[in-house]
């Protein structure tokens, strides 16, 4: 056994451990969230190799093993178009929507006054506390063709309505942007907190010698939240395979099915809508083992290549 001062390791642990107790008992409610509400159901999992049935239940069920996967990946029809729609829209949140918290953090933190930075951080971070219900809704009637703002304007401009909601080439964009101006606001918070713990030395050593705002940024700024970057880059890289499920079920109508319907939304109307439960638990099995996949991946080559990732 270690000793320390003549103090057994174990006794040292468990001093540490009642000495932040408080510390740990705020720890074991985060635990306790996460066994019960995350752990715990996976064993819901078995049915995604049974063909399950309510009057049988879980364990009563009949064991088919592979069978519902051999199913989505040759007989569903509509899988790989769900498959598709998840990815293309995910990519391009990645290269739309990721940079857009990054920049808006590195406009706010230019701006010297402490007053008008507070209004705009304020005016940025609203949108994150409405509901999808509701914002889906602001964003159907701004894109409306004959009272929405958006049409309007191109009225104005010479132009025709447009059944921006009914034209299938439209949703993509629709999502992407309507997914920024509701959460980059929240999503600078943790930039702005890198960037406030930089070396403020730093930024008036680069002044002296003659850098302007643009250069600091790209020299002292953006390397300076780089980690932070790149771990939340790894999360989002993690999260290719899910969309989130209340802003396409919101925004989606049964005649954009062809793009907008996503491994969230099809999960819960085929699952829940059709009571076939074991398909979708094979989706979502499916799913997650992807996301894990991409995580495990995205993580070994940042290692490699940045000598930076989660763990």
């Amino acid at each position: 056994m270690l000793r320390t001062s003549g103090v057994p390791s174990w006794k040292r642990h468990v001093r540490l451990i009642l000495t932040n107790r408080t510390l740990y008992y705020m720890l074991f409610l985060g635990f306790a969230f996460m066994l019960v509400f995350r752990y715990l159901p996976m064993g819901g999992l078995i049915i995604a190799f049974k063909k399950y049935s309510f009057r049988k239940g879980i364990f009563g069920s009949e064991w088919v093993g592979l069978n519902q996967f051999k199913f989505i990946f040759t007989q569903n029809p509509d899988f790989f178009n769900v498959v598709r729609n998840t990815l293309v829209i995910n990519l391009l949140k990645l290269l739309l929507y990721f940079p857009a918290p990054i920049i808006l953090a590195l406009l706010i933190n230019e701006v010297r006054s402490m007053k008008l930075k507070r209004t705009i951080q304020t005016a940025v971070y609203l949108p994150h506390f409405v509901s999808w219900v509701v914002f889906g809704t602001i964003v159907i009637q701004f894109l409306s063709p004959s009272t929405g703002i958006v049409n309007q304007l191109i009225e104005m401009l010479g132009g025709e309505p447009i059944f921006f909601m009914r034209d299938s080439k439209y949703f993509w964009g629709i999502v992407v942007l309507s997914d920024i101006w509701k959460s980059a606001g929240w999503g600078t918070i943790l930039y702005l907190s890198a960037l406030t713990a930089i070396d403020q030395e730093l930024y008036q050593a680069a002044r002296i010698d003659g850098a302007n705002g643009l250069q600091a940024t790209w020299h002292i700024s953006i390397p300076g939240i780089s980690d932070t970057i790149i771990v939340l880059l790894l999360l989002q890289i993690g999260q290719l395979m899910d969309v989130g499920f209340e802003q396409i079920y919101v925004l989606a109508r049964p005649i954009l099915y062809d793009v907008g319907d996503v491994l969230s939304t099809y999960i819960y109307r085929v699952g829940v809508g059709q009571a076939q439960f074991s398909m979708t638990a094979a989706i979502g099995l499916f799913q997650s083992a992807v996301g894990l996949t991409l995580i495990v991946v995205a993580n070994a080559t940042c290692k490699k290549l940045f000598e930076k990732n989660l763990w």
